[in-house]
């Protein structure tokens, strides 16, 4: 049966209101005693078992079929029916918790695209790895548009690389230097009536636009090899014709976040860790993040046995996939008061990858907010103690993480791959099967239940339960926090901001 938000918090959720609305809880079903045990990390971990955890995935499941009737599969990207129920099941699971914790909404307008159809021919070839950009537009009139292909200079990052003749024309544009958004906002100032991002790397490029302006034009990556014949032809002043066709949406909606801290523990001192309710419009999400959503719920729900001396404070972030929104707009609006008071954010994205291997975010403090390092540390300890390899990736923005950093606040995670493709080496360090993705579903119709590797989701759980358990207890070691650490960290040359490359 699923759970009912009480109907003030489904008026919120659809009117969209903007800003931070505190929810009234349901009567309380497990209520505080002062006699309770202070949490350690080996009780924690105790409680945490696969089977509860696939019987969340599994009502999660059900959840996504949701937005079946408008999608015609699973899904539960933001402004579906099934991220509506999403947030319905994280928000009555945290409310039948009692007074344990106090449970926030927050709701924040986030843009949203679509693209239903489109068709790329470049000369007389439709090239394969043509994709359309993220919260791209669509062509005019959302009609096929016939124009000449026009190389741009340099990496058309300024409008002086557009020459005139791209005014009426498809732009093709490198890859490199600025973001994609801005190639497209020049294309469309130039008056191109399409635009193509080609690789200037080895393989294919799908990214997003990021803000829409109203300059932008329909636009698609495509790889080096596919551009490669048809610069060489532009190049010896040969004409190559092209036809562009993009039925697609780009919208502002409300969505919302949902914060939920302990009512015990010190709040000046806050342990914040956090996971993204929402999926890709593609598919049903159940790995990606459904793995690390329903983790938290999961341990959120297991701590209210335990007293903290800490806060702890879990939040549900909506809009990751489109872009960070959620995150972004959290961190946008702290005070310097509530920012310092967060001593470090976990995030936790992708915990049970079916290729997986153990990845630690690799954020050290010679350019991330100090404490950074002491959160990686700690998740190498407990890797090092079970006798279990792990890597270490990039702390490159592709996730939650992302807005915290630029703040000043510490942080860190850990997560199982997602697109990578796994190595020789890590297939003799963690098993599975080399050359390939280490989730072959991820943002795909077939990330659903029977995609999640248990053992290591159950795990990876375990070790947040870790993580959550030791500074909920202590910051002892870990560095203090000041107005001066209140500082804007420059991530602008990070290629991704989210899941999608940007840069």
């Amino acid at each position: 049966m699923r759970l009912q938000l009480p109907e003030v918090a489904i008026a919120t959720l659809l009117l969209g209101e903007v800003g931070a609305v505190q929810l009234p809880l349901l009567q309380s079903q497990v209520p505080i005693t002062s006699d309770k045990e202070l949490v350690s990390s080996s009780a924690f971990q105790s409680h945490v078992k696969a089977e509860n955890l696939l019987k969340r995935a599994k009502e999660l499941s059900k959840i996504a079929d949701l937005g079946e009737e408008e999608y015609n599969h699973p899904t539960r990207v933001i402004g579906s029916k099934g991220h509506l129920g999403t947030i319905d099941y994280i928000y009555s699971t945290l409310a039948k918790l009692g007074d344990y914790y106090t449970i926030t909404n927050q709701s924040f307008p986030a843009v949203t695209g679509n693209v239903f159809e489109s068709r790329l021919v470049l000369g007389d070839a439709v090239p394969e790895s043509a994709a359309p950009m993220g919260l791209t537009p669509p062509t005019k009139n959302k009609q096929p548009v016939h124009a000449p292909l026009v190389a741009v200079s340099n990496f058309g990052c300024d409008a002086s690389d557009f020459p005139s003749d791209v005014s009426g024309a498809i732009a093709l544009i490198s890859r490199g230097t600025c973001p994609f958004g801005t190639k497209s906002e020049l294309a469309g100032k130039a008056g191109a009536v399409a635009a193509v991002v080609y690789n200037n790397e080895k393989g294919s490029l799908s990214g997003t636009l990021g803000n829409p302006t109203p300059d932008h034009v329909a636009t698609w990556g495509l790889s080096d090899e596919d551009a490669a014949p048809i610069l060489e032809k532009l190049e010896k002043g040969e004409e190559v014709d092209g036809i562009a066709y993009m039925d697609a949406i780009v919208e502002t909606i409300h969505t919302t976040n949902i914060i939920a801290q302990t009512t015990e523990g010190d709040p000046e001192n806050c342990v914040m860790l956090g996971g993204h309710s929402d999926s890709v419009a593609e598919g049903p999400g159940i790995n990606d993040d459904g793995s690390g959503s329903l983790t938290l719920l999961e341990l959120a729900t297991l701590l209210t046995q335990y007293r903290v001396n800490n806060c702890v404070r879990f939040a549900w972030w909506a809009g990751e996939e489109e872009g960070l929104l959620g995150s972004d707009y959290y961190v946008s609006v702290l005070t310097p008061e509530e920012n310092l008071k967060i001593r470090l954010f976990m995030d936790y994205d992708m915990l049970g990858s079916p290729n997986f291997a153990y990845q630690v975010y690799n954020a050290t403090n010679s350019v991330n907010p100090v404490g950074s390092e002491e959160l990686r540390d700690l998740y190498v300890d407990f890797y090092n103690d079970h006798d279990l390899n792990y890597t270490y990736i990039p702390f490159d923005g592709r996730s939650d993480y992302d807005a915290f950093i630029r703040h000043g606040i510490p942080g860190g995670g850990i997560a199982t791959g997602a697109e990578g493709i796994k190595t020789p080496e890590e297939q003799e360090m963690f098993g599975g099967v080399a050359g390939a993705w280490y989730d072959p579903c991820y943002h795909q119709i077939c990330d659903v239940v029977g995609n999640v590797n248990l053992t290591a989701w159950e795990l990876n759980t375990k070790l947040v339960a870790h993580s959550v358990a030791t500074y909920a207890r202590s910051f002892e070691g870990f560095p203090k926090r000041t107005k001066d650490s209140i500082t804007a960290f420059a991530t602008e040359n990070n290629k991704y901001h989210g899941p999608r490359l940007v840069l």
